[in-house]
């Protein structure tokens, strides 16, 4: 369970903001991954500002991660391919200094291993020419407007439409190959269980839900009416999935959310076994069968998440400190 405490920052410019967020975003470990303008010396700089070069800005992303699963040397690696590393005036179709590459260290650690990494680069003969990608202390990280925010997933059609016209991908294919796809190996701070711990340690009902992938009844589970400030975590993981804040009344009979708490965590899988196409939802890290999600939902996000209690366990908002998630109770202050 992350706290906190165990989250450390990367950040990494390599030109258009929207295409450096998908990357990192799918990474184990990764907690959130926010596009924004650093390196300037300009306060609140807008995207207008920063993309007519009216300040010293340019696009980035910051990334909270938890180094005890991916490390900084990992991120390095993952960052290096999705640019090009040569081009001084900027990536692809986007030029100007406000989308030059660059690495913005936030401790002399992270310094030394991106000049390490910077130098391994160059030593490969990968690139026929020189590395120019900046090496810099980080600065004040100014979060770009919410427009801009997982622009990918927002606007799929038009984000596919300016990636495929930009040129990114048909260099980093020909530059890398088969080694553009990084498999990196994380540590889980989550534990496992073998089948046998399973049933010693779920009720029957649980086990047959997020193993067996059952349905529990319709208003007879502990959290259809439940109406607690608090988020639920996976029964047999504790990964964090939903919060109270989105938690809303159906008329299901199963509890209901218009959003997962921590996305990373949520896994959405076709199925097919009762005759219509429909979208399971499962935990990442255990793997366990939570339920559905369906387009029926209420606004802002129009879906709705429609969940098993038998998966789930409910953290009341005082608890959430004790329990090891604290980062999620400034959802419940004021």
């Amino acid at each position: 369970m992350e706290t906190s405490e165990d989250l450390a920052v990367a950040t990494f410019a390599g030109g258009c903001f929207w295409c450096m967020e998908p990357p990192f975003e799918k990474l184990d470990g990764v907690y959130s991954v926010v596009s924004g303008y650093t390196g300037g010396d300009e306060v609140n700089p807008t995207y207008n500002e920063v993309s007519s070069e009216q300040t010293s800005h340019i696009e980035a992303v910051q990334i909270q991660y938890n180094p005890k699963i991916i490390s900084y040397e990992q991120l390095l690696q993952v960052f290096w391919r999705q640019i090009d590393p040569t081009d001084e005036g900027g990536q692809f179709v986007d030029r100007g200094p406000q989308y030059a590459s660059a690495i913005f260290y936030h401790n002399d650690e992270q310094k030394e291993q991106a000049d390490k990494s910077k130098m391994e680069l160059a030593d490969t003969g990968r690139f026929q020419q020189e590395i120019v990608t900046d090496i810099r202390p980080a600065k004040t990280f100014y979060e770009a407007e919410e427009y801009h925010q997982d622009y990918y997933k927002k606007n799929n059609l038009s984000y596919k439409f300016y990636r495929n016209n930009s040129g990114r991908d048909d260099f980093l294919d020909e530059a890398w190959g088969e080694d553009r796809e990084l498999k990196l190996e994380t540590q889980s701070v989550y534990p496992s269980f073998t089948d046998e711990e399973l049933k010693e340690k779920l009720t029957d009902i649980q086990y047959n839900v997020t193993q067996k992938d059952k349905t529990e009844k319709a208003f007879d589970n502990e959290y259809w009416d439940h109406k607690e400030e608090g988020i639920y975590v996976d029964i047999v993981s504790g990964e964090p999935l939903f919060s109270s804040t989105d938690k809303y009344k159906s008329g299901t009979g199963w509890p209901s959310f218009t959003k997962p708490l921590v996305e990373e965590n949520i896994v959405e899988v076709e199925d097919r076994k009762l005759f219509v196409v429909r979208t399971e939802v499962r935990s990442r890290h255990a793997d366990s069968h939570l339920g559905h999600v369906f387009t029926d939902g209420p606004e802002p996000t129009g879906l709705r998440y429609c969940m098993n209690s038998a998966a789930l366990r409910f953290v009341p908002k005082d608890k959430l400190e004790e329990e090891g998630y604290s980062e999620f109770t400034h959802l419940f202050e004021g």
